[in-house]
């Protein structure tokens, strides 16, 4: 991001079901604050607010976090961790923001951006995305909005694992086991006609 985004949130002491559904119906989103120190904080946010602010930040964007309690405002250091909907209606029904160490390593998912035009799909094949996220661990201010992952060399029936992806500097992945990211598969007519051919020889040859 080109500058900071600054979200400005009322420091709240009510809670429960009813206190925060008059809060919504105020244009208010309840919400949360909680660092890796252990401070707790509710807030109530201006739904208005909220939105301009996740459309620039994301999940993966530090913001400033401008708690409001009377006349005293704090700032915080915070990344928007979870932000929860409805489960019918378009709206945001609550919010989890979290204060990161800014000097230790946090993990999270980041999605994933394709760049280039595999040679694979020249050729006829079809483009596939087995992952749309990946987890990695960085700095809190050093996490990517997405991760490039250009697939320009791969063939048909080629997979790019996550082993083989060129990642920023500062940025680690997590993973356990070498899975595939992304890959170039033959058309489904294609595959189901290789198929139909192989149990034609197999029936010839019984």
């Amino acid at each position: 991001m080109e500058q900071e985004v600054v979200l400005e949130a009322k420091k709240r002491t009510s809670k429960g079901k009813e206190a925060n559904r008059k809060l919504r119906k105020q244009g208010y989103i309840p919400a949360v604050y909680y660092d890796y120190q252990g401070e707790n904080i509710l807030l109530a946010i201006k739904t208005s607010d909220f939105l301009k602010a996740f459309h620039r930040a994301g999940t993966s964007n530090v913001i400033q976090l401008d708690v409001v309690d009377g006349e005293n405002k704090a700032s915080k250091s915070a990344l928007i961790w979870v932000a929860e909907k409805h489960p019918v209606k378009d709206l945001f029904v609550h919010i989890d923001f979290y204060g990161p160490n800014l000097k230790e390593e946090v993990e999270m998912l980041v999605p994933i951006k394709i760049v280039g035009k595999a040679k694979g799909v020249e050729k006829g094949g079809v483009l596939e995305v087995f992952r749309e996220e990946l987890e990695i661990k960085c700095l809190p201010l050093s996490i990517p909005e997405y991760l490039e992952i250009d697939v320009t060399d791969l063939d048909i029936n080629e997979n790019l694992h996550i082993n083989e992806i060129k990642f920023p500097e500062g940025i680690t992945p997590i993973y356990d086991e070498n899975f595939a990211v992304v890959g170039v598969v033959l058309p489904e007519e294609e595959t189901e006609e290789e198929e139909e051919g192989e149990e034609a020889e197999e029936d010839a040859g019984e």
